[in-house]
């Protein structure tokens, strides 16, 4: 039986913006962008948290964010401090050209990271208790791809890796998956402490629009996770943006629609299988029926 989202979602969607302090972190704002069911009247619903790529922010892949919300999820859109806008908003010149002229420091890094458990805690006391963090999943696009490496178990840091993992999570999903090719660790060593189900998506023109790897290289992180249960989509002619919505320096082309609808629609069948426990989606990822809908529009793999 195929596994197909509903012709009408069946939920409404609101979205809720607002910010987190941190004060154990010399009171460091993390902004969330919520796009979740309109009326919340189950139980409870499932948690998917989104991470931003350098230079991003918490309005990017709005349209995964709409999609999910509209099928009973709640996807949560977090910003990142020192790896977001800051880095070219309100600098003379193209966003990607002061991006790739910037120099970050290992602790804006470290913080992006311990940004996202700081979310999770705030989560908790939302909406009345109708989260249901046995149901949690991460996701990210480019820098938000390795924010959801890390958290599944991948080391963080060059020169004294350490593990800032939350176990919380169930399983994640991968848009852009980012080769950690200077780790100190080399190899797939650098990736096999991942221990987390992953769906990785990328497409053939997906190449790094600041470190310039094509997507080949994107590949290892799929090959080399130690969980595995590790998934893999490359869809034909998709470029590094289309994951977030956006173009960036990036030319416009036809099948952008096309691409951004097949990427919304996998990532819920993903959530339902590894989150929802829907049979139906999970034979479908496993099976040949995601095969035969993709058909010569890429390739689906699985480990």
């Amino acid at each position: 039986m195929p596994f197909r989202s509903a012709d009408k979602p069946p939920y409404d969607v609101r979205i809720d913006k607002g910010e987190w302090i941190d004060p154990a972190r010399d009171g460091r704002v993390v902004p969330y962008k919520i796009y979740r069911p309109e009326v919340m009247d189950a139980a409870s619903y499932p948690v998917v948290v989104w991470s931003h790529g350098l230079g991003g922010t918490r309005d990017g892949a709005g349209f995964i964010g709409r999609h999910l919300a509209g099928y009973g999820f709640v996807h949560v859109h977090i910003q990142h401090d020192g790896t977001d806008d800051v880095l070219w908003r309100g600098m003379p010149g193209h966003p990607w050209d002061n991006i790739r002229k910037a120099k970050i420091e290992w602790d804006t890094v470290r913080n992006r990271y311990l940004d996202v458990p700081f979310a999770i805690d705030n989560l908790q006391g939302m909406y009345e208790g109708k989260l249901d963090f046995k149901r949690l999943g991460m996701s990210g696009h480019s820098f938000g791809a390795l924010t959801t490496q890390v958290m599944a178990g991948q080391l963080a840091g060059r020169e004294a890796p350490e593990d800032l993992s939350d176990n919380r999570f169930v399983s994640g999903i991968l848009y852009s998956p980012v080769p950690a090719f200077r780790h100190q660790l080399g190899g797939r060593d650098v990736y096999a402490p991942i221990g987390k189900p992953l769906l990785h998506m990328t497409g053939t023109k997906d190449e790094s629009p600041v470190e310039g790897f094509g997507y080949e290289k994107r590949l290892e992180v799929f090959e080399g996770a130690g969980h595995q249960d590790q998934h893999l989509f490359i869809l034909n002619d998709a470029d590094h943006m289309v994951y977030n919505g956006s173009r960036g320096q990036l030319d416009s082309y036809g099948d952008i629609e096309k691409h951004q609808a097949m990427i919304a629609h996998l990532a819920h069948a993903w959530w339902e299988a590894t989150l929802n426990g829907n049979q139906k989606a999970l034979e479908w990822l496993n099976g040949e029926g995601v095969k035969v809908w993709l058909g010569a529009e890429g390739q689906y793999r699985r480990r």
